[in-house]
Order: C-alpha cells, then structure tokens, then sequence
C-alpha cells in the first residue's frame, strides 16, 4: 500500500486530517485477532502478521499512543505479538480481557484484578454442558484466566455446533453472574461490566488523544466502534478501521475496510510513512 486508502465518509476523512495534522494528540487503538494476527483453527498458534510489529514501532513514536485492545489475557497477546522489548515501543499498551486487564511496554507488567468468582463454577460445569448437547467432540475450551472460550471452529460442523452451543452456555453463563460474548466461530463466558468501548474511551481520556483510530474485526469490537462514533458525536474524530467483511454490522460502519491482517499492516506501514513525512518536512 504505497498511499493510505481515502475513508469512504466524510466523518473518516475529518478523522484522517486529524491524525494527519496532529499526530502527536492521535490514539491508534487496534484488535489483535483478525486484526493484526490472522484467523487460524488454533488460537493458540496465533501469532502478529510478520510486518505488525516493526509498522507500530515506526508508528508509535510520532503519535500519542498505541493500544493493543483485546479479548485475550493481555501477557498473552504480548507473547503471541511480540511486543516486549522491542526499539520504538516503550509506550505501548495492552489492553487485556476488554480492558480488565493492562499491560504496559515501560513496566513490563501485567495489572489484573482477581478472577471472578463464576469463572470456577463456569469451567467445573462446561465439560459436561458440552457433553449434553453432544458438542464435546470438536471444540476447543480456551483458558483465558478471567474468562472461558469454546471454539467451534474444528467441529465437523462449525456454525451448527455455534447455534447449538448459543443458548446452553448463555444459561450457564447467567446462572454465574457471566455474559455470554460470540464471536467468529467462539463463545466466550466472561464477567459484565467491561467492553472494548469502555476500555477505548477510558484510554482515549488518559492519554489526552484529540483524535483516534480504531481497527477491529468481529462482534467483540462493536463496542469500540460504539465508542468512537460517541467520540465523534461529541467533537472528537474518529476513524473506523474493518479488516475483512465476516462481521457486515463492522463492514457496514468502517470508514475504510481492509481485506484483513496484511492489509491492515500495510495501512500502518503507510501511516507512519506519511507522518515521518509530514515531520520531516515541518522541520
């Protein structure tokens, strides 16, 4: 991607002026699956595509600050990012479990409340509620510290083993005070009262950002794009990324959308181009 793609509304095209203009007030907030790491059956073999890491750390010194904000444990994304230690983010943030947890590049550390109670009860009960709807053989149970996902994706039939896994786990969910999250081809049982959208706009506020960017590909970052379209309604530009178009309720708000992973790094490698540009110019 040798230019940045045009946003295809007026609201991303303000948005893009104004991290253009101003960079160093710009949050660049993005989802890691599907987003900066491919989809794979697997999630444990998810790993940044191979350009991610060196187009944010070009890109991380000429803005506010960049955010990873994910469903996974944030010490999880670190690792299967690859963004410890690395020259040019020092100021990275990770925000974990929606934004329940946080790690920072400067500390190296990881801030995490205590697991919530229904967590435990919720993973003694699920073998067996997987094994009632005969969806045992197939799925996949993630472990994610502050919350439980059942991956269908290697089931025989992965969208009907997801519709007939909806409303058992929704039950189970509720019975333990959890909600129930889908996603593409996941379930996951968490704790309430926390979602990328209240994570973005918490961090948004921090950092002080006058304009930010948002890159997300599935139902867990409606949230956040909910976030960024109240960031507008009260004066502060907002530009939509979508990568891919699995989830047309994203596809259909983007401001500019991706075909996926490599895409959205080329769209961060042109960024950081054009505002090393922009700084080499002014000086």
């Amino acid at each position: 991607m040798d230019t940045l793609p045009e946003p295809s509304t007026p609201a991303g095209r303000d948005a893009l002026s104004a991290i253009l203009s101003a960079p160093q007030r710009a949050l660049i907030a993005l989802d890691f699956d599907g987003t900066l790491a491919d989809i794979v059956p697997d999630p444990e073999q998810a790993r940044a595509h191979p350009g991610a890491v060196p187009a944010l750390s070009a890109l991380a010194p000429l803005v506010a600050s960049v955010a990873i904000v994910t469903g996974r444990p944030a010490g999880v994304a670190v690792r299967y990012g690859g963004f410890a230690g690395v020259p040019g983010l020092e100021h990275l943030t990770v925000l974990g479990h929606y934004g329940a947890e946080r790690w920072d590049a400067r500390t190296g550390t990881v801030r995490a409340p205590a697991p919530h109670p229904g967590i435990a009860a919720v993973r003694a009960e699920l073998p067996g509620v997987l094994d009632a709807h005969g969806a045992w053989h197939g799925t996949w149970v993630e472990e994610k510290g502050q919350a439980l996902a059942v991956h269908t994706r290697r089931a025989n039939d992965p969208e009907a083993a997801f519709e007939a896994l909806r409303a058992p786990l929704a039950a189970l969910a509720a019975r333990h005070g959890l909600i129930l999250e889908p996603g593409r081809l996941v379930l996951e049982l968490r704790p309430p009262g926390m979602d990328k959208g209240v994570a973005l706009a918490e961090y948004a506020h921090e950092v002080g950002a006058t304009s930010v960017l948002y890159a997300g590909d599935d139902l867990g970052d409606l949230p956040a794009y909910a976030a960024v379209q109240k960031l507008r309604s009260d004066g502060l530009p907002g530009l939509l990324l979508c990568s891919g178009t699995a989830i047309p309720e994203l596809a259909e708000q983007a401001d500019v959308l991706l075909p996926g992973p490599a895409e959205v790094t080329a769209f961060l490698e042109s960024l950081a181009r054009r505002l090393s540009q922009e700084r080499a110019r002014s000086r």
